[in-house]
């Protein structure tokens, strides 16, 4: 008992002597041990400047009026981390037990300047961060080393400067951090709140095994951003060099509002295309930003996807996807933003935002069992889309539409200035539903294989479909033209309603400056058959067209035609017979008998008057002539008798 007194008092005296000795030391010398221990276990130049302070117990603890941390070897871009005020506090018994123990570190209005490079280097990664250091000592340079751990890091109103090379420089201000890292070997966890665009934006996380982190290990990460009410979580595995793998979720009530609040462009995407965004999918980013998305499953505010995708980050992002979908609605995107006006009354004339565009480059296929377009609709559907510096090309390889089939391509161009073109190939379409959706024509029914090119430009679907040129034909097998009753016109005249049901009907057209012209048109019935002719306004919603019927067995087999023309808004047009041309068309026979006939008489009562016949008869002005001459003869005779 009397050697455990005595050892414990050899303690105390022991204790007691270091106390008074760290007591009786300078301050500047005790700034500089607190920098060379830093030195030591970081590789950097540490400097501590400005009046110095310190703490004995519980805390061995300096406070200095600046610190500052030095960059790596290879960086040209000043120190890693400078401020205006600092304290670093040292846990005085396990200093005594030969472990370096920093209970905290504190700073305010600290700039921190983290830089990595395109071959894996980066600044935060340190000489020995580990704390296998060799310390060096004026006492004992060859003692063991010794283990350096930071249980809290807390720094207040921080500038934050991230310099990756080949991407543009991202800077925050006034960032909150603070660091728990109880065990050197153990987890650390991280928390950060800023304000890059003047709302906040909260950072969590939990890293395991902290050390070899920060030395560029791969780690186990738990991480959570939220901003802008939207939240965006990790599970999974990171290091320091730019290397992350695991579950990421990404919950965005407004895109809009999350990216804004990362003082980040707003894309303004339009409805249910990523207005909001509700994703979960295994990530994959390699150290040269290239981003993998396997298991993807995403709704985009009323659009659902499932696929995969391969995103490079360097500028604009560049994607090669594959992606699932159910019903498709593309309506935002391919509308105005102003509410549709009822067929007759004028197109939309809204301005088409047509920015996101220049979102994104490359390729992505898509699948659909339905894709709404607003003004068309298709059923399922295999298309490839191609983004090229704002313009976009629709493939459409194999998509199922009005009961038929389409093929072809649909182009939206927005680089300098919107425009819309394209080329289509159809079979068997439904033309009814399809001239309905186009123009809002309903009369005419049946399948029909057509092609069509076209080219439009505006900033609004109202000076799109004014501007519209290109060419199309059609073929019709049978079907029906509602609302007119041919055989009923043509046996009787009347115009009122009914159905005429056709064999076959083919035209081609023409358009320019939103206009469409057609003069072949063709239709052929069982005793009947027509012909078309005229214009429609597609940009004016008009329509002037005269169909010419014709009763083949008619008028002694030579045929009858009656035209009608069908002129005025597309809501409420008039269809009249055209009588003046239907006279014209059907007795200009016997018009011209009639006036042959006509002249016939005339001549024979003036040859009578000159009292010429036969020959002479054939030659009126000479006989005429000849009379008046000897009128005036005997005229002259009777003056002188």
């Amino acid at each position: 008992m009397k050697w455990i007194i005595r050892l414990i008092g050899f303690v105390l005296v022991i204790i007691l002597v270091a106390g008074v000795s760290l007591f009786f030391l300078p301050k500047e010398r005790i700034a500089q041990l607190a920098a060379d221990q830093i030195r030591t276990a970081t590789g950097r130049d540490v400097s501590i400047t400005g009046d110095v302070s310190m703490t004995l117990w519980p805390v061995l603890g300096v406070s200095a009026g600046g610190l500052e941390v030095g960059n790596a070897e290879w960086s040209d871009q000043g120190p890693m981390l400078t401020a205006e005020n600092a304290a670093i506090g040292v846990d005085v018994m396990a200093l005594l037990g030969g472990e370096i123990r920093i209970t905290n570190i504190e700073a305010t209005r600290p700039t921190i300047r983290l830089e990595s490079r395109a071959d894996g280097r980066a600044s935060w990664v340190f000489t020995d961060a580990s704390g296998e250091a060799q310390i060096e000592t004026e006492v004992d340079p060859d003692r063991a080393p010794q283990a350096v751990s930071i249980q809290r890091l807390e720094v207040t109103e921080a500038t934050l400067i991230y310099d990756a090379e080949g991407s543009d420089l991202v800077s925050y201000s006034d960032v909150d951090l603070t660091l728990d890292w109880p065990e050197r070997l153990g987890p650390a966890d991280i928390a950060a709140r800023l304000q890059p665009a003047g709302s906040p934006v909260e950072v969590s996380a939990t890293i395991g095994g902290f050390a070899g982190f920060i030395t560029g290990e791969v780690r186990p990460v738990q991480a959570e951003i939220t901003a802008g009410g939207g939240t965006l979580t990790l599970d999974g595995r990171a290091s320091t060099a730019g290397e992350v793998a695991g579950q990421l979720t990404l919950d965005m009530p407004s895109t809009d509002a999350f990216l804004a609040a990362l003082a980040l462009p707003k894309p303004g995407l339009p409805a249910r295309l990523g207005q909001s965004v509700d994703l979960a999918t295994e990530i994959t980013l390699t150290p040269d930003r290239r981003l993998s998305l396997r298991g993807l499953t995403a709704d985009l505010g009323g659009n659902a996807l499932t696929g995969a995708a391969d995103i490079s980050l360097n500028g604009t992002p560049q994607i090669n996807a594959q992606l699932n979908a159910g019903a498709l609605d593309l309506r935002s995107a391919t509308e105005g933003g102003g509410e549709s006006a009822p067929v007759g009354s004028g197109w939309p004339t809204d301005r088409i935002d047509a920015s996101g565009l220049a979102a994104f480059n490359g390729e992505i296929a898509l699948t659909a069992s339905s894709v709404d377009l607003g003004q068309f609709k298709l059923g399922a559907t295999r298309t490839l889309l191609r983004n090229d510096n704002s313009r976009m090309v629709f493939e459409l390889r194999e998509v199922a539409a009005y009961a038929g089939v389409l093929s072809g391509e649909f182009v939206i161009n927005n680089r300098s200035g919107l425009s819309v073109g394209g080329k289509m190939f159809a079979q068997r379409l439904a033309m009814q539903e399809l001239l309905r959706d186009a123009v809002g024509l309903e009369r005419l029914t049946g399948q029909a294989d057509a092609e069509m090119s076209f080219l439009g430009s505006g900033s609004s679907v109202d000076a799109i479909m004014k501007s519209l040129s290109g060419q199309g034909a059609v073929n019709f097998g049978k079907g029906t033209i509602i609302g007119i009753d041919l055989d009923r016109l043509m046996r009787s005249g009347a115009v009122g309603g009914g159905t005429t049901v056709f064999d076959s009907l083919g035209a081609t057209w023409t358009m320019d400056a939103g206009v469409l012209r057609n003069d072949d048109l063709l239709l052929k019935l069982a005793n009947y058959e027509a012909r078309g002719a005229g214009q429609v306004g597609l940009g004016a919603q008009t329509i002037d067209y005269t169909f010419t019927p014709i009763a083949l067995r008619a008028n002694e087999g030579t045929g009858i035609a009656i035209p009608v023309r069908i002129r005025g808004p597309w809501a409420n047009p008039s269809i009249l017979p055209d009588l003046e041309a239907a006279i014209d068309l059907n007795f200009a026979e016997e018009a011209e008998r009639l006036k042959t006939q006509a002249e016939e008489a005339v001549r024979n009562r003036v040859a009578e008057e000159l009292g010429v016949s036969g020959d002479a008869a054939q030659d009126l002005e000479g006989a005429a002539k000849t009379k008046i001459e000897d009128e005036i003869k005997k005229g002259l005779r009777s003056l002188f008798d």
